[in-house]
């Protein structure tokens, strides 16, 4: 960091504090959400971290007429510096947003800290701040002159979640976009906070925390007018904080209180918050492997996602093909390269060809990709349409040579074209293989076990999904 005046950082701190309660008082969210965005690191943020590593801010209460103090670079050292220089104006500043105190004190630490890569001290400041910002902002609502409520007294009393409970009633929404600002900086400061604690050896807690946080929040959101509209927001991250954890089954309740409550019209709420929406509910699905449900959930989000967000559709698509196969639908292989999904290509050409070795040779080489995005025994269970493909086309060969005899497949057949594939099963094991594609419906015939042969249906012995999964 270049050399940093005394003055040059008191004007920044100054310039930051002006800001944010210029913001507030003339309730101008597009001012007010990039002076939250801690994790943005953009440059005014990180000018503002320097001044702040300048001067070491340990305590001010801005609403009184003390003059702010400061501590000196050093950790160690806890001697108080007044900053003399300017200080009237400074008091002034802080004098006139009086009530903001308690979200800026920690608000500034929670930059500095993240400037600084102590990410851990940053996340337990800014979860202050963003308490400190409901309670701010239900005083300024219940009192309408935040001076007749004493801020400090509310809080100290401990009532957040009555303040919570009280917000639902709230109906000026302007301030949301502030709020949806500090719901994603909670999260992403967490998942930093755990990995640098993981890293020292400590409990990663902090995201669980982030997600009892978010889930208050989502219950303040989720009443009638304007504000319901941000509780889609908030459910989807808490969707990436319950993913993140694996504790996805904490996604249901919030399912539920979007889905099947009567003050929540889905149309209603942004195209992106639905997106998301649909992406991890379509996950959720899949893991499930309620395919049919997945794949509209998924195929909404893929259709509304913007063309612009490349990446988006990648993620929706990881998911979203698995799904496609398991119900026999394959994609294009320019789609498959576009998004860089080759990994789905071997998976695909063993579909086509019913070459049960590719499927397997290609379920070892992305074994731990699969595995991570939860979609390996998704695609494990595509061996039977394998199977299936590979009888068809046994089944069309002998039509080629024996019309009348195309419809007696030997089982002996089956082993030998395994047997080409590299892969050794006895007569047993494919009679056994036979039946179970015969009792999911992907062969119409019988098995004559005494002469080892499938006696296939003469019309439409090889039935197609279409759309439907596998065996229902």
């Amino acid at each position: 960091m270049a050399y940093l005046s005394m003055g040059e950082a008191h004007r920044r701190i100054t310039d930051y504090l002006s800001r944010f309660s210029d913001a507030v008082s003339s309730q101008d969210a597009a001012v007010l959400s990039p002076l939250l965005a801690v994790s943005s690191n953009t440059t005014f943020l990180q000018s503002l971290a320097d001044a702040l590593n300048v001067f070491q801010v340990l305590h001010h209460t801005l609403h009184s007429c003390r003059p702010p103090c400061f501590l000196s670079s050093s950790h160690s050292d806890h001697r108080f510096v007044i900053l003399a220089q300017d200080s009237n104006r400074l008091v002034a500043q802080m004098e006139r947003s009086s009530q903001l105190a308690e979200i800026l004190s920690p608000l500034l630490r929670c930059i500095q800290s993240y400037r600084l890569g102590r990410f851990a001290d940053a996340y337990v400041a800014l979860e202050k701040a963003a308490k400190y910002y409901f309670v701010f902002f239900f005083c300024l609502f219940v009192s309408k002159i935040p001076t007749l409520l004493s801020f400090m007294t509310v809080w100290r009393w401990g009532f957040f979640s009555a303040f919570l409970q009280e917000f639902r009633n709230w109906e000026t929404p302007w301030a949301m976009e502030a709020l949806y600002t500090l719901a994603l900086e909670i999260r992403l400061l967490a998942e930093k906070a755990d990995r640098e604690l993981a890293s020292s050896g400590k409990n990663p807690e902090k995201l669980q925390g982030a997600g009892s946080f978010l889930m208050r929040v989502f219950g303040a959101l989720a009443g009638k007018g304007p504000k319901r509209a941000g509780a889609l927001y908030v459910a989807c991250q808490l969707f990436k904080v319950y993913f993140k954890l694996g504790t996805v089954h904490l996604c249901r309740s919030v399912i539920r209180s979007i889905e099947t409550a009567r003050i929540f019209d889905f149309e209603e709420f942004p195209v992106k918050d639905k997106v998301t929406y649909m992406y991890y509910t379509g996950r959720l699905e899949v893991y499930n492997e309620n395919f049919l449900v997945a794949d509209q959930k998924l195929t909404y989000a893929l259709m509304h996602c913007s063309p612009r967000k490349e990446a988006n559709k990648r993620m929706i698509l990881k998911y979203l093909i698995p799904v496609k196969l398991s119900i026999g639908i394959l994609p294009k292989q320019w789609l498959v390269e576009k998004y860089n999904l080759i990994e789905y290509s071997e998976v695909v050409n063993a579909l086509k060809k019913g070459d049960l070795r590719l499927l397997r040779q290609a379920l070892r080489e992305h074994e731990d990709r699969f595995l991570r995005s939860g979609v390996y025994l998704v695609l494990e269970k595509l061996e039977l349409l394998v199977y299936q493909r590979l009888i068809k086309k046994i089944y069309v060969l002998q039509k080629q040579k024996d019309p009348s005899k195309a419809h007696q497949v030997k089982l002996e057949n089956i082993v030998k074209a395994l047997k080409w594939l590299e892969i050794d099963m006895d007569i047993d094991e494919v009679e056994c293989i036979v039946a179970i594609l015969i009792y999911k419906n992907l062969i119409k015939g019988y098995i004559a076990h005494k002469s080892k042969v499938v006696v296939l249906s003469k019309q439409d012995p090889f039935p197609k999904l279409n759309g439907k999964p596998i065996g229902s």
